[in-house]
């Protein structure tokens, strides 16, 4: 942590260095993407398409396991009244739905995984220009991401989430 921080500083120092005597005056910002993407109307509208897929998963899993808990009470109440090929049958049966939900699970977990970094990237891809695009009218130097920068304090009249949460709504 300390190592992202000190490194952070240095790239600022090095920035600013390197700039001619001019245009040393650094103008720097700072931006809360998380709240962008939970905050603004495309990240809600994201976020949402997310949890719906989520929910429907969650209710199809739901549903297998209710089959399988089904079948093994189903084997458990009849196992001494069954034939040994009719349980072997069942205990077939079950093993086969054992498999099944844990692959839906596994599937359901890379969909859901592979959904969020679609639609987190495709919100990333259209946040970037709105951002470019209110750094340069402001003239800003440098625009931080507030969390994952390694910042540890900024003054909250740096911070500029809420007219990029402004723009970003109005550009669809």
């Amino acid at each position: 942590m300390h190592r992202s921080r000190n490194l952070a500083g240095i790239v600022v120092i090095m920035l600013a260095a390197a700039l001619p005597a001019a245009a040393q005056q650094l103008s720097i910002a700072v931006i809360d993407v998380q709240r962008v993407v939970t905050e603004s109307d495309p990240g809600k509208q994201a976020l949402q398409k997310l949890k719906n897929l989520q929910d429907a998963k969650i209710e199809e899993g739901r549903t297998l396991q209710q089959g399988l808990s089904s079948l093994q009470e189903q084997l458990s109440k009849q196992r001494f009244t069954l034939s040994e090929e009719r349980l072997a049958e069942m205990t077939k049966q079950m093993e086969d739905k054992q498999i099944a939900l844990q692959r839906f699970q596994d599937d359901a977990e890379r969909e859901l995984d592979e959904a969020r970094r679609r639609e987190l990237g495709g919100l990333e891809g259209r946040i970037i220009p709105v951002i470019n695009q209110i750094g340069a009218e402001r003239g800003f130097t440098l625009i931080f991401n507030k969390f994952q920068s390694g910042l540890v304090y900024a003054d909250d009249a740096v911070d500029i989430t809420d007219d990029v949460i402004r723009r970003f709504n109005t550009t669809q």
